[in-house]
């Protein structure tokens, strides 16, 4: 044989290889290769099987959970109802001589009184989520006193902001604590109707810093104009009705909410 012709055969057996490799590539890899292929493969199904099993898992769980709150708030609507159902009448209860009418929007935390009282406009806001009882140490001291009536044992109080303005929109704020004995002038402002809303503007003095006998004319203006002690019992029972009312329909509300 020649050296020409074992020179063309090799050529020939390099070009075969070569065509081979370019066709066939996964063909010349290695078994370390193809180990870490077949890995790779596996590891992606296993990732899309414990994907699939958390999905399955987290469903579960939610509506596990959902429906425990669901039991939870449903036990509580019935305490709610047993304990504290709202009282249907609590309009009988009004005093006589009451000379406010009651503006009472369902979904609002705030009653609000208005009257008419010669050429001026009245209206007392009272917050029906506002806290009612003395701090504990005064609470302490009367249920401490056992010659006290029971009436008297817990002194409450309804804080309420009370607005007395004229035609040109001008008017006085008071900030008020209404007691079943008494009514307690916390704060006094004058508001403008096209007043700053400057938080450093002259709201007035203290009123505790005011003369005594400039207190007691302020308490004698409001007294004229419907803001008594003797109705503080009535407005106390109607807010609390009302609280009932608005954390009952806040419980089915939510309800309604987890359910859907």
């Amino acid at each position: 044989m020649s050296l020409t012709t074992v020179f063309r055969r090799a050529s020939s057996r390099v070009a075969t290889l070569a065509f081979r490799s370019v066709r066939s590539p996964v063909s010349v890899r290695s078994g370390s290769e193809r180990l870490i292929l077949g890995c790779q493969q596996l590891s992606r199904a296993s990732v899309i099987s414990f994907s699939r099993f958390h999905s399955t898992e987290s469903a579960v769980s939610k509506t596990t959970a959902d429906e425990n709150l669901v039991s939870v708030i449903e036990s509580e609507i019935d305490c709610a109802i047993k304990e504290e159902a709202p009282d249907q009448n609590v309009m009988e209860e009004m005093p006589e001589g009451f000379p406010f009418k009651i503006s009472d929007t369902p979904g609002e935390r705030t009653v609000l009184l208005e009257r008419n009282f010669e050429d001026e406009t009245i209206q007392v806001e009272v917050d029906s989520s506002a806290p009612y009882e003395d701090d504990e140490e005064e609470q302490e001291q009367a249920e401490q006193n056992d010659d006290e009536d029971d009436e008297h044992s817990v002194k409450f109080r309804i804080p309420m902001v009370v607005s007395v303005s004229k035609g040109d929109g001008v008017c006085l704020e008071f900030g008020v604590s209404a007691y079943p004995d008494e009514i307690v002038i916390d704060s006094l402002s004058i508001k403008h109707p096209q007043g700053s809303d400057n938080e450093l503007a002259y709201e007035g003095p203290d009123f505790g810093d005011l003369d005594e006998n400039l207190q007691k004319a302020f308490h004698r203006f409001l007294e004229i104009r419907g803001i008594k002690p003797s109705f503080t019992h009535f407005l106390a029972g109607y807010v609390a009705n009302k609280d009932s009312r608005e954390y009952l329909q806040w419980l089915k509300d939510v309800k309604s909410f987890v359910e859907n």
